[in-house]
């Protein structure tokens, strides 16, 4: 195999520090290849750096989308990730990031080795934002788990990191301590400008995704075995996650102390009870399912630390061990009395806690009603999975 270094001079200026191995291409001025070969994908876009879906890239390294420049992915691209902690994809703020697949033609983020790979084999899809998220003061900045140099936040609502669409996500969340980790997707302080819909996540350590403020709305997830939480929001969230399914299969073991269907938190880690723009989001048409038998979910729904949850049309299902199955409580800050939710409970296995734990507060507009359907899956049958 040869190695060759797009560099800007390479690439007209189009894209710079951008290391590529390929089997057999010269340096082509245009900033993409002739199609059809193995490509090793690592460094930082200054530019636009368009991927070609004949090819097979191999995330070998963080890739960054550095701010002004711009990821091209096609619909029907797949890129392979090498495994460890360091092989991931970073847009950052001012960066963007278009991968828009199709249901016949997805983009496929994955293992190089599907066949022996298991959860947290890389990294995972991080972007950062400069919308609002929680803090002492307005604009408040947060600094990346993985990479504290990296930067999100800020008081633009609007913000726009591109579009996911028709996107896959497998065997993501790599760790280097249980402080440090991957997610599946992370979008830190992500704003509403930015389209995020139709995405698979399947076989990830940690969550599924994570929202850490911002105000992106994302609609059509699925998530399958991932680790931790299937939905997480902290640190100031205030968009809309809709048509939602969450499943923990039969014969699924979690490695985690208390995973979730929900986790959310007005503030990061708690610490900042007082601080402004606390998490106030919506969920609309949530399933989540847990057949995992020989595992315990902490809660299906756990909202805590000052956070304001709007939850319609929720329904879990299961014959899986359960916990609570709505905890409004913790011990640096319970949920605001604010929190709406309408969940059905169709679980068939006893509840080792409480239906609603409330810690004798009065939380009046939390229901569990009968008759909701979650989410549609025929929203996901691009994805082929078997529910």
């Amino acid at each position: 195999m040869k190695k060759v270094f797009f560099t800007a001079m390479a690439f007209a200026a189009i894209v710079s520090s951008v290391s590529l191995t390929a089997c057999s291409n010269d340096d082509n001025p245009e900033g993409t290849s002739t199609g059809g070969e193995k490509i090793e994908l690592n460094g930082t876009v200054e530019g636009t750096l368009t991927l070609d879906a004949n090819n097979e890239y191999i995330l070998n390294g963080t890739l960054t989308v550095a701010d002004g420049a711009t990821l091209e992915i096609p619909a029907g691209t797949t890129i392979k990730a090498a495994k460890g902690f360091g092989n991931y994809i970073l847009v950052a703020q001012g960066g963007k990031i278009n991968a828009k697949g199709t249901a016949d033609k997805p983009i496929i983020f994955t293992a190089d080795d599907e066949e022996n790979a298991t959860t947290g084999y890389w990294g995972g899809l991080i972007i950062n934002g400069k919308a609002p998220i929680s803090g002492a003061t307005s604009g408040e900045l947060g600094s990346t788990e993985v990479d504290n140099n990296q930067k999100y936040g800020g008081t633009d609502e609007n913000d726009n990191s591109g579009t996911l669409e028709y996107v896959e996500l497998r065997f993501t969340g790599a760790r280097s301590s249980a402080d440090i980790e991957h997610n599946g997707l992370t979008l830190n302080g992500v704003g509403r400008g930015t389209t995020i819909k139709n995405l698979y996540i399947t076989d990830g350590a940690d969550d599924a995704i994570e929202f850490f403020g911002g105000t992106v709305n994302v609609e059509n997830i699925l998530t399958v075995n991932c680790d931790d939480d299937m939905f997480d929001f902290t640190q100031g969230y205030k968009g809309t996650l809709s048509n939602c399914y969450g499943v923990w299969e039969a014969g699924y073991t979690s490695t985690e102390e208390d995973p979730r269907g929900v986790e959310a938190d007005g503030n990061l880690d708690g610490n900042g009870p007082d601080h402004q723009g606390q998490s106030d989001f919506t969920i609309k048409n949530m399933t989540i399912a847990t057949y995992a038998t020989g595992q315990v979910m902490d809660d299906a729904i756990k909202v805590r630390r000052g956070a304001t949850a709007h939850i319609e049309n929720a329904l879990v299902i299961g014959n899986g061990q359960m916990k609570d199955f709505i905890d409004v409580t913790d011990s640096k800050g319970n949920a605001t009395t604010a929190t709406q939710m309408s969940v059905t409970n169709q679980i068939s296995s006893t509840l080792s806690g409480k239906e609603i734990n409330d810690g004798g507060t009065s939380y009046e507009n939390i229901k569990i009603t009968d008759g909701n359907t979650g989410a549609d899956q025929t929203a996901f049958s691009w994805t082929g999975y078997k529910f």
